[in-house]
């Protein structure tokens, strides 16, 4: 029993070192053009199949729907994401499930992603003032 009990602390070490290259590992993913899911802001919708997403406080990422909606362009409606990948990251149009539904639920409308592109600050300035997120 003694020495199962001494055997602890190095198998905690071990899983310790082990753990962070795991979150570095998930860390250098930020780099990419990933996008963290928990940092999904503001969205706006310029036409049915296009719609650009505040990600944090600097980025704007234009999602291209491959089926869109015309309910976009309506302010009451709501556009919520369920993530279909057990990382945080959404790094490909697979990763999103979105769907639009309005303010009083009478309908809702599945939106599927056909691309992702992080715009550059000068996209992001060149967009129109109503379609800024």
């Amino acid at each position: 029993m003694s020495r199962r009990l001494d055997l602890l602390p190095a198998l905690a070490l071990a899983a310790a070192s082990l753990a962070a290259p795991l979150a570095q590992a998930d860390n250098d993913v930020r780099g990419s053009s990933c996008i963290d899911a928990r940092m999904l802001e503001a969205w706006k919708s310029p036409s049915p199949n296009v719609i650009y997403y505040r990600v944090g406080a600097n980025a704007v990422f234009r999602l291209d729907l491959s089926t869109g909606s015309n309910q976009l362009k309506y302010s009451d409606v709501i556009l919520f994401s369920n993530v279909r990948t057990p990382s945080r990251w959404l790094c490909s149009p697979q990763d999103f499930q979105l769907r639009v539904t309005n303010s009083h639920h009478t309908f809702t409308e599945p939106l599927i992603v056909k691309s992702i592109t992080r715009l550059t600050p000068d996209e992001v300035a060149a967009l129109p003032p109503e379609y800024r997120p």
